[in-house]
């Protein structure tokens, strides 16, 4: 992904929204430091103004494509972190299998091991993960639901539904390892928040992949 193909959704002086593609990493790792959303937004603003700074608020999983937002500087950064969690927060995703219920909430105990894989636990020493699901669309094999984040805990959504016996589409990590559209089927489509300058209500809504799409027409 080049400079000049970084799909920014929203921008002003203080925050800078992009849509991540799938396939790409929100920060570094220790196995990749360069190819980072991160790294192109800080190349981008570098570029218009080199006194310019970028500030991580979240991010999104590799496989998972998006919403993310950055912070032109740390007070920003710091109003947004803070109340993260009273923002909206919706996802879409195409998951196996056909959901019983047309709304519900998935509430999960998750733990990180030292390879910091995420996973759920019986008892409540856990961090509290709660996700918010509603059905979308359905066929014989795949269900595409909307998925409302209440807390953030790292990949809640997707060991969520796996725990639920409904593992999203592509997930090699938590679930099937069949990979029909060649990507994890889990997008974070949108966003409402309050404006850390304005104190206005700012709505960034993306479409959903053709690809989540195509699967509900099969079958």
């Amino acid at each position: 992904m080049k400079k000049k193909k970084l799909n920014i959704l929203y921008e002003d002086k203080f925050i800078i929204i992009i849509n991540k593609p799938h396939n790409l990493l929100t920060i570094a790792t220790e196995k990749e430091k360069e190819r980072t959303l991160y790294n192109y937004v800080y190349e981008y603003l570098k570029q218009k103004n080199k006194n310019n700074k970028v500030f991580i608020v979240h991010r999104l999983d590799k496989d998972t494509s998006g919403i993310v937002m950055f912070a032109k500087d740390e007070k920003t950064k710091m109003f947004l972190q803070d109340n993260w969690n009273s923002f909206k927060r919706e996802y879409v995703a195409v998951v196996h299998g056909k959901v019983k219920n047309k709304k519900g909430i998935i509430k999960s105990y998750l733990e990180e091991t030292k390879t910091h894989l995420t996973y759920s636990v019986k008892d409540k020493n856990g961090k509290l993960a709660i996700t918010e699901y509603e059905k979308v669309l359905e066929n014989k094999k795949y269900t595409m639901l909307s998925l409302n984040l209440k807390t953030g805990r790292k990949n809640q959504i997707r060991v969520g539904l796996s725990d639920m016996g409904n593992p999203i589409v592509g997930d090699k990590k938590y679930g099937i390892k069949k990979d029909p559209i060649r990507r994890m089927a889990l997008v974070a489509n949108k966003l409402e928040f309050i404006h850390p300058k304005t104190k206005e209500k700012i709505v960034i809504d993306i479409d959903i992949p053709n690809s989540f799409i195509s699967l509900l027409e099969m079958f």
